[in-house]
């Protein structure tokens, strides 16, 4: 009996995650209202260089990316004047979980679910009202580490966390790693090689059609690189140089196939 009442109350509860998931995905993609995302700063390692760094931001830091979306967006013909504002919210004092580099389908799930426990808490900001999406930007002090472990954004719960650095010179470069993930949460894909991080030929190319192919001048979103060879690539400084490619506007619906 008890094994029974278990099992319905999981039944019910996935449901209705389907559920708000799939009101979640209507509401995200429509472009119809501008699309509120909360900007959650972290101090990823417990330095003061990155408690310093993420003390002194502001919401100036993030405009690149509502730039980048109004832009992009206006190019496909979205009618709406802003597709996304980002606020920033009070620095939190608890980090989200993290993902295990082993984790295999049942250890995402599990992790997908503290994340989601974990967001529904920490956006709770008292006068502030909750954000659409949740990005949770930790930060890190570029004299621990060489490289930051790898970010996510989740469709299915609208939330979205990021590794980045904590210097002034880098802050390009961490709004393209948010725009990125901010896309994952609006239903993109990734368009890179998850071995080597190359732009995948021809939906990670911002210029597929250029003559000569090489280098591209700009990068696409979901691939966060440019080619500029058939073996080298690079990250591009800011979301200036940064496009939304077909294939990623017709995932996020700005376009219709």
């Amino acid at each position: 009996m008890w094994k029974n009442i278990r099992i319905a109350v999981l039944l019910f509860v996935l449901l209705g995650v389907a559920v708000h998931s799939w009101l979640d995905r209507i509401a995200t993609q429509g472009w119809k209202e501008t699309l509120w995302v909360g900007v959650f700063p972290l101090n990823g390692d417990g330095t003061p260089l990155a408690q310093h760094y993420v003390e002194g931001l502001t919401v100036k830091d993030f405009s690149g990316i509502e730039e980048f979306f109004a832009r992009e967006a206006h190019r496909y013909g979205v009618a709406i004047e802003q597709p996304v504002h980002a606020e920033l919210y009070p620095q939190g004092s608890e980090l989200p979980p993290a993902l295990a580099h082993d984790a295999g389908p049942l250890g995402i799930a599990w992790w997908s679910l503290r994340l989601r426990w974990f967001a529904a808490h920490a956006a709770e900001v008292p006068g502030r009202a909750p954000p659409r999406i949740r990005m949770f930007v930790l930060y890190h002090d570029p004299a621990t580490l060489d490289r930051v472990p790898d970010s996510h954004g989740l469709q299915k719960g609208l939330i979205g966390v990021v590794h980045a650095f904590a210097l002034p010179a880098m802050a390009g470069g961490n709004n393209i790693v948010i725009a990125h993930e901010l896309m994952h949460t609006l239903g993109a894909s990734d368009k890179y090689d998850l071995g080597s991080g190359a732009p995948l030929y021809p939906n990670g190319f911002a210029e597929p059609d250029r003559e000569p192919l090489y280098p591209q001048g700009r990068a696409e979103i979901m691939a966060g690189r440019r080619a500029l060879s058939t073996q080298d690539f690079e990250m591009p400084q800011g979301l200036r140089d940064v496009v939304v490619g077909p294939a990623t506007a017709l995932e996020i619906r700005w376009t219709r196939p």
